[in-house]
């Protein structure tokens, strides 16, 4: 047990400082090769979330569905309380634009909603990954797109005109939010850096979730709790810690970004791409998880848009809704 446990705090350890030179890296890439602001903060979020999807993918690959499941759901209910509630309690408030919060919120409820019926048995986890790229692939087109030709999509003009404000808004706030470092001449060292740094997360995530199933399975704790408490959490430390930090500085837009594409990422490629091959555990505790994200989702969206973002006593509301979650996961 003793070897298991050091396992897997040296797995988690070698796994958040290698996501944080990922993150780096692949903003100094995305500078490089000119993406706009708003697909610059979905790439990096993607690199950030090396560690929950890698980890995730192990446990389905390993036949460890309900530790899968629990990390990737337990991560994103993980996600709203540190990213955006930790987030309000510190900052005092986030600030943010409504059109801001209508598109991030329908990308996200659009997951919630897909992995509930996945997990009810409704669809299938290859229709879910069907689902779900339906709606990434054009936000992701999107968000790759500059300005002047967002107006140019073929979409209604009051449609079009709308999302390219909305885009506009979220980067005027992502742009120096992220800040990468200038593109340079040798600039395929942080290709190589980045490299080494996703097979080190890879590597490093493996190791967390053959630990953390082996412990879990010697004091006999339900692997939805393993998944959905503890590697989840463990997993998502460097975004909540990103988070916190664009709270403080104001950057209301870049922190919501953060959290929702998180998620996003997260029921993407975490849970329905590795479930396509591997199939996907329905009912049960991955059920009561999935609709606790999406009831924490849609909460956190209306009093966002309510209030035009989260006051300090929202975010107090939201980190205790996680709390419930947890003492519900933990109990027998």
């Amino acid at each position: 047990m003793t070897g298991a446990l050091a396992a897997l705090v040296v797995g988690a350890a070698f796994s958040l400082a290698a996501s944080a030179v990922l993150v780096v890296r692949i903003e100094r890439l995305g500078e490089r090769f000119g993406l706009t602001e708003a697909m610059l903060g979905l790439v990096a979020a993607l690199a950030a979330d090396a560690p929950e999807i890698t980890t995730a993918a192990a446990a389905l690959a390993h036949g460890q569905r309900a530790v899968g499941v629990g990390v990737v759901l337990g991560s994103n209910v993980f996600n709203l309380a540190a990213l955006l509630g930790l987030g309000a309690v510190v900052a005092g408030r986030i600030a943010l634009h409504r059109r801001v919060v209508v598109l991030e919120g329908a990308v996200g409820l659009w997951m919630a909603a897909v992995s509930i019926c996945a997990l009810a048995g409704v669809i299938g986890p290859r229709a879910g990954l069907a689902l779900v790229l339906l709606v990434l692939l054009p936000y992701a087109w999107l968000s790759a797109l500059r300005a002047p030709h967002r107006t140019r999509v073929r979409l209604p003009p009051a449609v079009r005109r709308w999302l390219a404000q909305a885009l506009s808004e979220e980067e005027l706030e992502e742009g120096p939010a992220l800040h990468p470092a200038s593109a340079r001449p040798r600039d395929w060292v942080s290709a190589l850096t980045g490299a080494v740094a996703l097979v080190v997360v890879v590597a490093a995530s493996l190791v967390m979730e053959r630990a953390a199933t082996s412990l879990g399975t010697r004091l006999a704790v339900p692997g939805i709790v393993t998944g959905g408490i503890v590697l989840a959490a463990i997993t998502s430390l460097p975004n909540a810690v990103t988070a916190v930090y664009l709270a403080r500085r104001g950057r209301g837009a870049a922190t919501l970004s953060e959290a929702m594409n998180s998620n996003t990422l997260n029921v993407a490629f975490g849970l329905f791409l590795p479930a396509a091959v591997t199939g996907l555990t329905t009912g049960g505790s991955g059920g009561v998880v999935a609709a606790w994200y999406a009831a924490m989702t849609v909460a956190v969206l209306a009093l966002a848009f309510a209030r035009r973002g989260l006051t300090r006593p929202a975010g107090v509301l939201v980190i205790a809704a996680y709390a419930a979650f947890v003492a519900l996961l933990a109990t027998p």
